[in-house]
């Protein structure tokens, strides 16, 4: 299970859920009966009040259950013909409506309880979020958001310049283990006057700039829709699927195409970049 395959709207689904289930404690019904005897309040999970249990709360509490697992479903995977997200969303509209209907009727000197109220604000929320998640980007965008791309280090992957030993830039070594420094003013290269002109031809590359270092640095991307991953050296074998509202780490750029790294640690070539969502 991976969190960040979390949306926003499931972040709501889940506090719906909550909500819904300490509502399913407290008072169903409040009795208007000043002065006399009251029967005690009633909550969710009395037996009396049976057909509230199961089309109120269980059903919500079901449906966000389904929304949320399947996140983690391998895309396409369905249940009796649907897929899981539309069972949870269909209970969701299902609980909704029983809750509307339950708030509206009621006998006299019977008002409605606190968990009455709420499990209909509850479900309410649990039903508007998974019809409109699909439609607004503001709730399908990832609960939690991957790390960002780490900057590359100032000083290189490799020790740096004149710190060696002896190093690239730094003294050469002397005939006798001692350090001898270039006299001052001598370039690169050239013969060392101390030395009678006995110093060393410059080789062929000596003077020539080095080749630039490549400007691609490692960043985190997201797909908006399922994308498959080939093979690292090419081949057309799949290796894994990148699911959408998961960070995976691009680790190289192929002309248009990216090494990616999945969250196990397996690395493939993306070769549909369209549309991904850098971090």
């Amino acid at each position: 299970m991976n969190i960040r395959s979390l949306t926003r709207g499931d972040g709501v689904v889940i506090g719906a859920a909550v909500l819904l289930f300490i509502a399913s404690f407290l008072s169903f019904y409040s009795y208007d009966c000043a002065g006399s005897i009251c029967p005690t309040e009633p909550n969710g999970w009395k037996a009396g009040l049976f057909p509230v249990l199961p089309s109120i709360f269980l059903a919500g509490l079901i449906a966000a259950g389904l929304i949320v697992a399947a996140r983690f479903q391998p895309e396409g995977r369905k249940l009796v013909g649907l897929e899981l997200g539309q069972w949870g969303t269909a209970f969701a509209v299902f609980a909704a409506w029983s809750s509307l209907w339950t708030i509206i009727g009621g006998a006299q000197g019977v008002s409605p309880g606190v968990g009455q109220i709420l499990g209909l604000l509850a479900n309410a929320a649990l039903a508007a979020t998974a019809l409109m998640t699909p439609r607004i980007p503001a709730l399908k965008a990832p609960l939690v958001s991957g790390p960002g791309p780490q900057a590359p280090s100032p000083y290189g992957a490799g020790p740096n310049p004149g710190y060696g030993y002896p190093g690239p830039g730094g003294a050469q070594a002397g005939p006798y283990g001692g350090a001898q420094q270039q006299p001052y003013g001598a370039q690169p290269g050239q013969p060392d006057a101390s030395l009678g002109g006995a110093a060393a031809a410059p080789s062929p590359a000596a003077g020539q700039p080095a080749a630039p270092a490549g400007d691609f640095a490692p960043f985190w991307f997201a797909v908006p829709v399922p994308r498959p991953l080939y093979g690292e050296d090419g081949s057309p074998a799949q290796i894994a699927e990148l699911a959408p509202g998961t960070w995976y780490l691009a680790v190289e750029q192929r002309g248009q195409a990216l090494v990616a790294q999945t969250q196990d640690g397996r690395r493939g070539l993306l070769q549909d970049t369209t549309g991904i969502q850098r971090g």
